[in-house]
């Protein structure tokens, strides 16, 4: 099939997505009104009022009906060429479980270890349904590693993926803005791989998010602000953490061997990653809970050098670019990626640190 009727379909997915989340997001916002669903400020949160919560909720339902129109125009209707298999029920069914534990989070609160412990089932279905990292493509000089080293790697990877746009989602538009981009990227490259599938359902849930986003960054101006929730950025972290491991992973009956593969899905989800890692082992070395809320991750600290939320958005996107491009170029040149990760955590600490030495509070 030609690439402009691929194309066709993908623009199909984004605008049905899109459309649904936007007509729906007044109805999740006057229910959480009538029903007193709100984000209430604190000292480690940026916002001064109470804001409505449930804004990611719409993101399953919209990224469903955006792909289920999608194959509907594609198969023109139920085809017998589209066939569910066991391992795609099984991520589904795992995507459904993180994004049900986020509404009750959002609902009624839900204990921590709960949530890592859901969160550590559906991780567990990625090597069960025989999906994982299993080469690391000249990573410290590795490459194809055995199965009881990937099983615990891929688990870790997943779970960090997760909470850290779980946690990223601190300001107005930051995890939305970075999950964009993060699924158009995906939805490239799938494409490219001559596979609209999962180019579509990237597409579908960018769609969705960008539906939010429009609330988000500019409710406060009709008054129908909304903030995205659990329900909302861990289903974003368990899809994008889906689609950067299927990518990544070395499996000649699926995709063929692509020398970069390893290194795009790491420079995807670097940002976020980089700062919960930094942020957990920050609080252990200062002997608190490595999950306890407080106000040092990056956004946090940009903010902190006196500028406005806005101003931080522009300032973490315009990183997040900076360092795709600055990965792309080294690889171009052929420069081995252990150097190139080694120069993304080098750049990063110094970011940090003159993000700190530049704090005005």
């Amino acid at each position: 099939m030609s690439s402009n009727f691929q194309t066709i379909y993908i623009i199909i997915a984004f605008l049905v997505s899109l459309a649904f989340a936007v007509v729906s997001m007044p109805f999740v916002i006057a229910m959480c009104k009538k029903n007193g669903l709100y984000d209430q400020p604190e000292a480690r949160k940026v916002h001064q009022f109470a804001i409505p919560r449930l804004g990611g909720s719409l993101f399953m339902p919209s990224m469903a009906v955006g792909t289920v129109s999608a194959l509907i125009f594609k198969y023109g209707g139920v085809s017998n060429d589209f066939v569910v298999s066991l391992s795609t029920a099984m991520m589904a069914a795992g995507g459904i479980m993180i994004y049900l534990i986020g509404i009750l989070d959002d609902l009624k609160g839900m204990k921590a270890m709960h949530k890592f412990i859901i969160q550590s089932v559906t991780a567990l279905f990625f090597p069960v349904c025989n999906l994982m990292i299993n080469d690391l493509h000249g990573l410290f000089g590795l490459h194809v590693i055995p199965i009881y080293v990937a099983y615990p790697i891929t688990v870790f990877v997943i779970l960090l993926i997760v909470n850290a746009m779980n946690l990223i989602d601190g300001i107005d538009g930051l995890a939305s803005g970075l999950s964009l981009l993060i699924l158009c990227s995906f939805g490239y490259l799938y494409n490219n791989l001559g596979s609209p599938l999962f180019s579509i359902i990237s597409f579908s849930l960018a769609g969705a998010v960008l539906g939010f986003f429009f609330y988000n960054y500019f409710g406060k101006i009709n008054g129908r602000k909304i903030f995205m929730g659990d329900s909302g950025s861990l289903f974003l972290g368990y899809v994008i953490a889906y689609l950067s491991i299927k990518y990544q992973m070395t499996n000649w009956e699926v995709f063929e061997y692509r020398e970069n593969s390893f290194l795009i899905s790491f420079s995807l989800v670097m940002l976020p990653c980089f700062d919960v890692i930094r942020v957990a082992l920050g609080r252990k070395m200062r002997g608190k809970d490595m999950f306890e809320p407080d106000k040092t991750h990056v956004h946090h600290l940009i903010m902190a050098t006196g500028l406005s939320m806005h101003q931080t958005l522009y300032v973490i996107l315009s990183i997040f670019v900076s360092f795709c491009v600055l990965n792309y170029g080294l690889f171009v040149f052929g420069v081995k990626m252990s150097l190139i990760i080694f120069v993304d955590v080098v750049l990063y600490s110094l970011l940090i640190a003159f993000t700190n030495s530049m704090r005005t509070e």
